[in-house]
C-alpha cells in the first residue's frame, strides 16, 4: 500500500483497552487491546466501561479500518483463517492516558509490522461479525486475482566474470 493511495472504504469502529493490575515490581499495570465496536460509541474516549477485580475496560476512543484494494488477498486470508481479527495498535502517550489509539487494520501484514516498534502495543482482537460481513463483500466486488510469475535466474557467465587482461588479469 503506498502512502498515497486513499482507501476505497472506511469503517467507523470504537476500540476497547483493558487495564489489568501487574503482579509485577517494574510496572503497576498491563494495558491491551480486547475488543473492537462496530460503530463509534457515543462517548468521550477513556471512558471507563467496566471495573472488576483489578481489570478495567476502557472505550480507549475510535479509529477506522480502512480497506484498500490492493490488499484484498490479506483480507480474504484473514477471514479463512478460521478466527478472523482486527489488529489494534496502541502507541505511547504524552498525554493524560499513557496510550493513543494509532490505528486499527484487517490486514495481517501491517499489524505485524506495527510491531516493529518496540512501544507500540498490537493486538489481535476478534473481529465483529458486522465488520467480517463489510470486508467480504469488498472483497467480492474489489479482488482480482494476480497469477504469481517466478522469475528465472540466468546461469553465471564465467567469461563475464573471468579477469580480463586489460583490467589487470593476468595471461
Amino acid at each position: 500500500m503506498s502512502p498515497a493511495a486513499l482507501p476505497l472504504l472506511s469503517i467507523p469502529v470504537g476500540v476497547v483497552v483493558e487495564r489489568r493490575k501487574a503482579d509485577s515490581p517494574w510496572v503497576d499495570f498491563i494495558w491491551r487491546g480486547v475488543a473492537i465496536l462496530p460503530d463509534e460509541p457515543a462517548m468521550r474516549p477513556w471512558t471507563v466501561l467496566r471495573e472488576q477485580d483489578g481489570t478495567t475496560l476502557f472505550y480507549a476512543g475510535s479509529a477506522t479500518v480502512d480497506l484498500y484494494p490492493s490488499e484484498t488477498a490479506r483480507y480474504r486470508d484473514n477471514l479463512a483463517s478460521g478466527s478472523p481479527s482486527i489488529w489494534t495498535v496502541l502507541s505511547p502517550s504524552e498525554g493524560v492516558w499513557p496510550y493513543v489509539v494509532t490505528t486499527v487494520t484487517a490486514d495481517p501484514s501491517e499489524g505485524e509490522g506495527f510491531t516493529e516498534a518496540a512501544d507500540n502495543l498490537v493486538e489481535a482482537v476478534p473481529m465483529p461479525e458486522v465488520l467480517r460481513e463489510a470486508i467480504e463483500s469488498f472483497i467480492v466486488e474489489h479482488h482480482v486475482e494476480r497469477e504469481f510469475v517466478k522469475r528465472k535466474r540466468r546461469r553465471a557467465d564465467p567469461e563475464a566474470l573471468a579477469r580480463r587482461e586489460h583490467e589487470g588479469g593476468q595471461e
